[in-house]
Order: C-alpha cells, then sequence, then structure tokens
C-alpha cells in the first residue's frame, strides 16, 4: 500500500514503539485494534518487527492500515516528535525519543518506581497515563489491563507448577494402583489468585485459597476450592477504590500461623498478594519454606514487589530446603500473543474515552483519568508517587 504523508496528515497520529525490556515479548497493537483506531480517526504508525515475538506480522498490521517505520534513523526520529499519542506495554526510554510537548503516553509505567519517568514527562510536559493506576470502577472494566494481565499471570503460574512438580495434579486410576491428586494453596484471592484456582481445578488438583477478605469465601467456593478463614481481627485489611490495602505485622503474622499447617500438606503454592506503592506481603517465611515437602513448588508472582515468598528472586528458580521457589515477575510475556490481544483491546477501549469529535482531550477532572493521570500540562498530578525528600540543612 502506498505511503501518506504523515506531515500533511490532519488524522490523531498514534505511534506503537517494540518493547525494548529484557523479556518483554508483548505488544500494545494487534492488527484488529489498529483497524479500529484507523477507524476512530487516526493514524497508526507501527515500529517495524514490534508485533513479532507476539505472532503479529509486519504484513498483518499493513494490510489492517498501520504504517511502518524504522527503529533509527531521521524517519523514527520524525515519528516521535510528530506523534499524539504512544501506546507502550512498559514505558520506553523516553531520553532518547523526541516526545513533543502536549503529546500523551499510554502503558504500564510503573509508577511508583519511575520517579525518573514522572519527573520526564513534567519537563517535557508530556501527558501520562499510568494503566496501574486506573480506577476500579464500572466504566473502566473494558480497560483495566491490569486485570486482564492477571488472569493470564494465574493461568499460566499453575503451568509452570505443573511442570516443575515431581508429581501428576490429577487423581489417577491405574492398574499399579492409584495416584492421589495434588495439593495446592493459593495466597491472594484476586483475579490473578482466582484464575489459578480455575486452573489448578480444572487439572484435577485439591485447592485451598488463602485471602484476607472474608468475602472472597463464596468466590473460591464457587470454584470447586475450600477458604482458609483470615485471622478474626479488629484491624484487618481490605480494599481502597477496588486494590488491596496493606496488612498490619500483627495480622500477617496471625495469618501465618494460620496458614503453616495448611503448608505442611501442599504440593504447589502460588502467592498472588500484591499492595499497590507498597512492597508485597511476607506470606511464606524462611521457616515455612521447611514446612513444604522436599520436592514441593513455590510460585511467587509477587517477587517483583519483594515477593511473598522468603528467599525467592525475580525471573530465577531457587532451591531452598528441596522446595523450588519459581520467582515470575512477567509470565503474560510468556503468552505474547493472547497477553497482547487482551492488553491492546484494553488500550483501544480507553482510547475511545480520549477521542471526541477527532480531538484528543484529557479531561484531568473525570474521574476516570483523574487517579491515573500522573502528568499533564507540564504538571506532575501525583506527587505521593515520588519518595520524600529530605531538606539538606544548609
Amino acid at each position: 500500500m502506498g505511503r501518506r504523508a504523515w506531515q500533511a496528515s490532519p488524522l490523531i497520529r498514534v505511534l506503537v514503539p517494540r518493547e525494548r525490556r529484557s523479556g518483554e515479548t508483548r505488544v500494545a497493537a494487534t492488527p484488529e485494534t489498529v483497524k479500529r483506531l484507523c477507524s476512530l480517526g487516526c493514524s497508526v504508525w507501527l515500529e517495524r518487527s514490534a508485533g513479532e515475538a507476539a505472532g503479529y506480522g509486519d504484513g498483518a498490521f499493513a494490510e489492517a492500515g498501520a504504517e511502518l517505520f524504522d527503529a533509527e534513523g531521521a524517519e523514527a526520529e520524525a515519528q516521535w516528535a510528530a506523534a499524539d499519542l504512544v501506546l507502550c506495554v512498559q514505558a520506553p526510554e523516553l531520553e532518547a525519543c523526541g516526545l513533543r510537548p502536549g503529546a500523551l503516553l499510554i502503558g504500564l509505567l510503573d509508577p511508583f518506581r519511575n520517579t525518573a519517568l514522572i519527573d520526564l514527562c513534567e519537563g517535557r510536559q508530556v501527558s501520562a497515563l499510568a494503566l496501574e493506576l486506573l480506577p476500579r470502577i464500572s466504566r473502566a472494566q473494558a480497560m483495566d489491563a491490569l486485570s486482564s494481565q492477571a488472569n493470564i499471570a494465574g493461568y499460566k503460574a499453575v503451568l509452570v507448577a505443573a511442570a516443575a512438580l515431581d508429581r501428576f495434579f490429577p487423581m489417577l486410576m491405574t492398574a499399579a494402583g492409584t495416584v492421589q491428586p495434588a495439593k495446592v494453596v493459593v495466597l491472594g484471592a484476586g483475579v490473578a489468585g482466582l484464575q489459578a484456582v480455575a486452573t489448578a481445578r480444572r487439572l484435577g488438583a485439591m485447592v485451598k485459597v488463602s485471602d484476607v477478605r472474608p468475602a472472597a469465601r463464596e468466590q473460591v467456593e464457587s470454584l470447586g476450592a475450600r477458604f482458609i478463614e483470615p485471622p478474626q481481627m479488629e484491624q484487618a485489611p481490605g480494599e481502597v477504590g477496588g486494590y488491596a490495602r496493606e496488612a498490619g505485622a500483627v495480622f500477617l503474622e496471625a495469618q501465618r500461623q494460620l496458614l503453616a499447617p495448611h503448608l505442611q500438606e501442599a504440593d504447589v503454592v502460588i502467592t498472588t498478594a500484591q499492595v499497590p506503592g507498597k512492597p508485597a506481603p511476607l506470606l511464606v517465611t524462611r521457616e515455612m519454606i521447611a514446612l513444604l515437602r522436599p520436592g514441593a513448588v513455590v510460585v511467587d508472582l509477587a517477587v517483583a514487589q519483594g515477593g511473598n515468598c522468603a528467599g525467592s528472586a525475580p525471573d530465577a528458580e531457587v532451591l531452598l530446603d528441596g522446595v523450588r521457589l519459581i520467582g515470575a515477575s512477567n509470565l503474560p510475556a510468556s503468552v505474547p500473543q493472547h497477553a497482547s490481544a487482551l492488553y491492546a483491546r484494553n488500550l483501544v477501549a480507553l482510547v475511545e474515552v480520549l477521542l471526541q469529535e477527532g480531538e484528543l482531550r484529557i479531561d484531568p477532572q473525570d474521574p476516570l483519568l483523574d487517579p491515573c493521570l500522573i502528568t499533564h500540562a507540564g504538571a506532575c498530578r501525583r506527587n505521593d508517587l515520588r519518595p520524600i525528600r529530605q531538606e539538606v540543612p544548609a
């Protein structure tokens, strides 16, 4: 197809770069969502090979209406400088990009740990929407990238555990005798935890689930798992805006004591407990690992936030007391085609809200955008994301 002259185009210019973080195989657009963006009045510029690792070739993107550009050189610089909107999975290295003032960046920007990005966007007057901060309200359901990717993580965590375990998941009745089903304990009944429960049950395992919220019992039992009651304490944590709230030290210790006897029976433990902006709660201590039988497997989905399990390490397998600790920091990237498809749909649903009468309009007062719009019009809107700077005495 012929190449459009981007300089003269009145359309909203959307740029999709190739992800450059180590191990990241997802892409922020698919041929399906490129068609949707074009139908909304956007011109889509996609870096060559951006979707290759996810199984989406350049030809499919071009057929859907995207224009392709090279990763380096004058053309790449021109595309970054002309972009109105950049869609990414993880935050790009903006120091090397020439985003213009007024451009909008949307992605999983790791806002709690990426102060440098906030400073850079503020200085360049680039608006930035961090999908991790999207409010858990009904309007945002179709845009909830954390949930779509957590679903994949929970599913894949069980498969990783099953591959590493020294026994079958389901009960097997054979001529040589009966093999009992594996026993799985899932810590956290959020999106990832519930998907892990459903997947483990489909594989035939017996599953128990621990969560700090008594209300999670109904969801857990509807999937055929047993619920481990949380400690009965006045200071029990709950939710704030649909996200988990940090638990106190006394509550955590009481929860660990309740978990100990269940871990003694477990073949697999999958940990999913995370609190936005806080270190992941330590649910499985070094002493508790010793309770697990040799050959047991722990998959820690919270390892990037410090981990729910003592001794786990990001993207590594650690053998401790005969127990295999698997730190899984980015499991969605191991299922890149479907992970990209769901993520790209989340992005388009958000872009549809932002596009009004052919223009990209950002209303900082919109309850949907207010919590996740971290920079706008040359100002940081979420100073709570920055570490407290200590004043140095003169």
